[in-house]
């Protein structure tokens, strides 16, 4: 794979790059609609094709929030078309690394030394690259270590990025009045929080320890000497990706077994942490040779309010959301309705929370839930397609819903889409005896 040794991180040449992969997708929508007037029959899959495509390479060059974007995409399985999901899949683990002289350039401004003056051994290429870091693998005094480190730039470019972004986002979701800051200023901090590298070290020895006792879960050793604000060092544990036991996996049993352990991780976290892993996707878990699964990165954890969190759940029993009145509190508290709604206003998001919320809360109204179930999944992909498709939804102010739902929704969505990829059939209230 092609290395980099540079990447764009002012403002202007960011813009550039983003403007080059526009008029490239331009492009491909003048190819298709010139084909489609020689032969109507002709679908939207090419078209995607090329779109996701070209956007990709657009991405990956420019790392950092950039391609964190096309990384969450890859997880709305249910919403976005295939070819999309598919290319942008990659920049979950495999993305164009870093050259070896600008690690060994990164290595020396934030740890003082080389890597061969650190380790016994240490790998030139990448073995594997995101987003906002990439993984080597190292040895000393014959231990194995994983060795991650950050793009330069990438902190830096984060509000550039998110300026290039706004004015489509506020258009795209109708987003009105200076309320609306408050997203915006929720994915920056969280972004800002996944370059401190100290951070996720700190966060990542405390999980560990409070989460060791949930079976089958594994964690690394992380190793403080060999860490900086850029370069995370832990255990290495040999294993695939879970994206990559899953398709080949047809052993119900371990599907089971390993979809359980990440149900309890979660929920523990959740309901008694009241703050959570909120990047679930494949390439933060690793599946080791006894089947255990094993958390790697901790970069995003969301802590979760109390005023937030108990809404938030009480939404997902059926006896509040069957209770029009109880319902609408609950709405009102969780800001999805607002003081200064219209009475249509109201009408209607009360109306279509409620078909969403009872159908996307359904593993939480019995013990066991099989997520297996295709007949679920496809009435949340149904519901998707119709919400893109509903003119009086985007007319409607999308400025509402606290900003703790842009994490926490995404946790959950990415959190459904593993256990789904698991074929899992689980026991929602295992995790309750590590409470106890």
């Amino acid at each position: 794979m092609k290395t980099l040794d540079k990447i764009p991180t002012g403002k202007i040449e960011r813009a550039s790059q983003l403007v080059k992969t526009g008029i490239k997708v331009g492009g491909n929508y003048v190819a298709y609609y010139g084909e489609k007037m020689v032969n109507p029959s002709l679908n939207r899959d090419k078209l995607n094709e090329n779109n996701a495509e070209d956007i990709y390479d657009g991405l990956k060059n420019l790392k950092g929030s950039a391609l964190k974007v096309a990384q969450m995409l890859s997880m709305d399985k249910s919403i976005m078309p295939q070819a999309y999901v598919d290319k942008f899949s990659l920049s979950q683990f495999s993305v164009p690394p870093l050259s070896a002289p600008l690690v060994r350039k990164t290595f020396k401004k934030y740890l003082g030394k080389y890597p061969e003056e650190l380790y016994d051994s240490f790998t030139p290429d990448a073995m594997n690259a995101a987003s906002i870091g990439q993984v080597h693998k190292a040895t000393k005094d014959g231990k194995n270590f994983a060795v991650k480190i950050q793009y330069p730039g990438v902190a830096d470019s984060i509000s550039s990025d998110l300026a290039l972004v706004k004015p489509f986002a506020t258009r795209m979701f109708n987003l009105k009045g200076k309320d609306s800051e408050k997203y915006f200023k929720e994915v920056e901090d969280k972004l800002l929080e996944e370059t401190d590298y100290v951070l996720e070290l700190k966060q990542s020895i405390e999980v560990s320890n409070w989460c060791q006792r949930i079976e089958n879960l594994r964690f690394p050793k992380y190793y403080p000497d060999l860490s900086s604000e850029k370069i995370l060092t832990m255990e290495w544990i040999d294993g695939e990706h879970l994206s990559e036991f899953t398709s080949h996996n047809e052993d119900r049993a371990k599907g089971d077994k390993i979809g359980q352990a990440l149900w309890d991780f979660y929920m523990y976290q959740m309901h008694h942490l009241k703050q959570v892993h909120a990047d679930p996707h494949p390439g933060n878990f690793l599946i080791d040779a006894e089947d255990k699964l094993v958390a790697i990165d901790f970069g995003c954890i969301k802590h979760v309010p109390e005023a937030f969190y108990i809404p938030y759940f009480e939404l997902a029993r059926p006896e509040i959301i069957d209770n029009p009145k109880l319902f609408v509190e609950k709405l009102y508290e969780l800001e999805i309705l607002r003081a200064d709604d219209s009475k249509k206003e109201s009408e209607y998001f009360t109306k279509i929370f409620y078909e969403l919320l009872s159908l996307f809360t359904k593993p939480f109204h019995g013990d066991y839930f099989d997520f297996s179930d295709e007949d679920f999944f496809g009435k949340i992909a149904q519901m998707g397609e119709e919400f893109s498709k509903d003119t009086q939804l985007r007319k409607m102010n999308g400025n509402r819903g606290s900003k703790h739902f842009l994490y926490i929704n995404r946790t959950f969505f990415g959190l459904y889409n593993l256990l789904h990829d698991l074929k899992a059939r689980i026991d929602t209230k295992s995790f309750e005896k590590y409470i106890a």
